[in-house]
């Protein structure tokens, strides 16, 4: 993969995925290399679709990908999959009697349009009758404007809000009836004072605990394992798929305790925690949480601190467990185990720990230049960041069909 793809979550008035939107750029070293959208998008479809597959990076999800004039009229949108792309019309898109024309086709084969950062201007009247979404901005409109918008034009499209990054921006949305919601909102803690941590999400961290205690007591995990169905279930499940290709089946836990080692052990342990306490926040947010564990995992390898990547896993794995409990981090970190550097770096003190987050935050949200700016001083390989990333995307699909969230 020698292209940089993030992805930006879309999700609708429950909580529930409805695509992402795909972000492009071919490398970070020169952040203006691709100074126009076609050859963007050119890149972005030749790399996603043609090479890798766009299941690699929707999961089966639609993918909202931008399109500038020129590609509209170049029909490069029927080369995709009707059923799989959501067609993004871009606010610089003039629509003359071409474009019109060409949304009208579109329509026509079943494709899914959208206007991207759309303002209400007479130029831009034509294309409503086409628009299945409006997308609306909610960092460049002021809340008057998307009020008046979702009321004059509510009926004839869904409305969605895009670049909601804060739990007020989200519930300001959601009030005005806004049906799809793209950005990090659902990553944000509610915190609620007086609130504690539940007695079954709290017996969930202690079991972490114990599993992370130097010498871990194998025969006491059998025990709670054989106590609880649901565990017993998906540890078979886990021990006996693709991921260890052992050639006859596993039955017993106490085998599959041995055969899967201490440290994949913790791994497994961790990850079926994070599952376990975010009951009622969506589940993006628990894949979100298993693409940061593994991709910084991968990254401490990277920089030749592989002794330590069982460390970086947890970190990126609890990166964002104040948004999962709503809870502040600082009251959470004592009950998690946790070294002081990983503590701190949750906390926003500067690291290696913290270096790493903000590397695959800004990954997530697309922020190219100071991505480039992280890979430098890491002096890390910058085309190595995205093929990680695509593993890192292979690996939480992999977990989520476990059934582990």
């Amino acid at each position: 993969m020698d292209v940089f793809v993030a992805r930006q979550p879309i999700l609708d008035r429950r909580g529930i995925l409805l695509g992402y939107e795909l972000l492009f750029r071919e490398g970070v070293d020169n952040y203006f290399n691709l100074p126009n959208g076609d050859q963007a998008t050119g890149r972005l479809i030749s790399s996603s679709f043609f090479a890798m597959g766009i299941e690699q990076f929707t999961g089966g999800k639609k993918a909202f990908i931008n399109f500038t004039s020129n590609l509209l009229k170049n029909e490069t949108a029927t080369l995709l999959p009707q059923e799989t792309v959501v067609i993004e019309i871009l606010e610089t898109v003039n629509p003359d009697a071409e474009i019109i024309e060409v949304c009208q086709k579109l329509k026509n084969a079943g494709y899914l349009l959208a206007l991207d950062d759309f303002v209400l201007t007479p130029a831009v009247i034509p294309l409503l009758q086409y628009a299945d979404i409006i997308k609306v901005d909610f960092l460049a409109t002021r809340p008057e404007h998307r009020k008046i918008l979702i009321e004059r034009l509510g009926k004839k499209a869904k409305f969605l809000a895009e670049k909601v990054e804060t739990v007020e921006a989200y519930q300001e949305a959601f009030r005005l009836g806004y049906h799809y919601f793209q950005g990090y909102y659902f990553s944000k803690p509610v915190i609620i004072e007086g609130k504690d941590i539940s007695l079954c999400k709290m017996n969930s961290l202690r079991l972490l605990k114990e599993v992370y205690r130097k010498e871990f007591d194998t025969e006491y995990l059998e025990q709670i394992i054989k106590a609880d169905v649901s565990l017993s279930y998906k540890l078979f499940k886990f021990i006996n798929s693709s991921f260890f290709g052992f050639k006859s089946k596993i039955s017993s836990i106490r085998q599959a305790l041995s055969l899967i080692g201490p440290q994949e052990l913790k791994k497994w342990i961790s990850l079926m925690t994070i599952g376990n306490i975010s009951e009622g926040k969506p589940q993006e947010l628990v894949v979100q949480s298993y693409i940061r564990a593994t991709f910084a995992e991968a990254i401490a390898r990277e920089l030749g601190m592989g002794e330590k990547s069982s460390e970086f896993f947890l970190m990126g794995l609890f990166s964002l467990i104040d948004a999962v409990l709503d809870q502040s981090l600082e009251k959470i970190c004592k009950q998690l185990p946790l070294c002081d550097d990983i503590m701190k770096a949750l906390q926003g003190s500067q690291n290696i720990y913290r270096a790493i987050l903000d590397l695959m935050i800004c990954y997530e949200k697309g922020d190219w230049s100071k991505l480039s700016a992280i890979v430098i001083e890491l002096n890390l390989i910058q085309m190595r960041i995205p093929q990680l990333y695509a593993q890192s995307l292979e690996k939480a699909d992999f977990f989520i069909s476990q059934g582990v969230a």
